[in-house]
């Protein structure tokens, strides 16, 4: 089943293919239950320091398996509890990006749409090559992305996220970058490297600080102004008392490179 994402690891990066270009690696219940499996074995890997999600084939993800979400009717409820069950393991996956304590980078080409749009939303960064299409374009087909919209309203601006649902338009790598959604836009042929660069970047970081900070990041964020920064507050100050951190600022006064103990 993990086939289905393969998972390369390059040092200390680990980089996550779904692996079903037929289906423009549709979120079926397979990849849906592969991606889980891949998460959980990264999240207890120490010695990888940053994840990077791409698709195989001529598209990063084109959402939810469509014939499989209509073969799911033929149950005597006529889906109902199938349904439930699938935007629960799909919100379950979606739920553990930002959780992994690893920052995720996603690597987008040819289309991110529906819940593919959902999984660029929900990933810590992302970069895009040039040409690449956004978009929860249910609507167009009679079903709300109602679960998209959840990753998608976090990211980007209210109206711009009210306007892609409602209209079910695309969105190009300019204004996907614009709004918010993208951090870079590459040429198609630098975009494994120009991902790689950004993954290398972050991981040259002290893992520890990284990892307490996007834990941190996603817990402030829902917070109200003040709270947020108690919060945050109570972090450094547990990051300044590692022995590492007091190694880097020193490091940092006498002009040389720390010598961390990860």
């Amino acid at each position: 089943m993990t086939d289905l994402v393969e998972l390369e690891r390059r040092g200390v990066i680990a980089h996550l293919t779904m692996n079903s270009p037929g289906s423009l690696n549709a979120l079926s219940d397979a990849m849906l239950a592969a991606l889980k499996a891949r998460f959980t074995e990264i999240a207890a890997d120490k010695a990888i320091r940053v994840v990077v999600l791409k698709g195989a084939g001529k598209a990063f993800c084109a959402g939810h398996d469509l014939k499989e979400m209509q073969a799911g009717r033929q149950a005597e409820d006529k889906g109902r509890a199938y349904f439930a069950d699938l935007f629960a393991r799909c919100a379950e996956v979606m739920q553990m990006i930002p959780a992994l304590p690893q920052p995720v980078i996603a690597e987008v080409h040819g289309i991110a749409t529906a819940a593919g749009c959902q999984l660029v939303a929900s990933c810590d960064m992302a970069v895009a090559a040039e040409g690449t299409r956004f978009g929860v374009n249910g609507v167009n087909i009679g079903l709300f992305c109602s679960t998209p919209m959840v990753a998608l309203s976090r990211n980007v601006p209210r109206k711009v996220a009210f306007e892609m649902l409602t209209t079910g338009e695309f969105i190009d790598t300019p204004r996907a970058r614009e709004v918010g959604l993208i951090n870079r836009i590459v040429p198609h042929d630098a975009l494994d490297a120009e991902t790689s660069r950004l993954a290398e970047t972050v991981a040259g970081k002290l893992s520890a600080a990284v990892k307490i900070g996007k834990r941190a990041f996603y817990d402030q964020i829902t917070l109200d102004l003040a709270a947020a920064y108690d919060h945050a507050a109570g972090v450094m100050v547990e990051n300044m008392l590692w022995r590492d951190t007091a190694e880097g600022l020193q490091a940092f006064i006498e002009k040389r490179r720390p010598d961390w103990a990860e």
